[in-house]
């Protein structure tokens, strides 16, 4: 693969940008659900934490796959 000027190839770049925006989202959806649960929408507010699960899943599953490269040589120097 081929390692940019971060040091990081492409994918491990990928997955960290990902990972980020999922963990970031994740911490949004908090605000939302405390949004919908103060306006009485539980439907809505149980939607915000479906979705908050589905972003938790995402960084997980990116936090796995880096350290998967980071085990090997493919990923540059930034990953190991």
């Amino acid at each position: 693969m081929a390692t940019g000027e971060t040091g990081f190839d492409d994918v491990s770049f990928d997955l960290i940008s990902v990972q980020y925006h999922s963990l970031k989202a994740g911490h949004d959806y908090g605000q939302y659900v405390r949004d919908a649960d103060n306006a009485g929408r539980d439907d809505i507010a149980s939607f915000f934490r479906s979705v908050m699960e589905e972003d938790s899943a995402r960084a997980r599953t990116c936090h796995d796959f880096l350290k998967e490269l980071s085990k090997g040589d493919e990923s540059g120097p930034a990953l190991t």
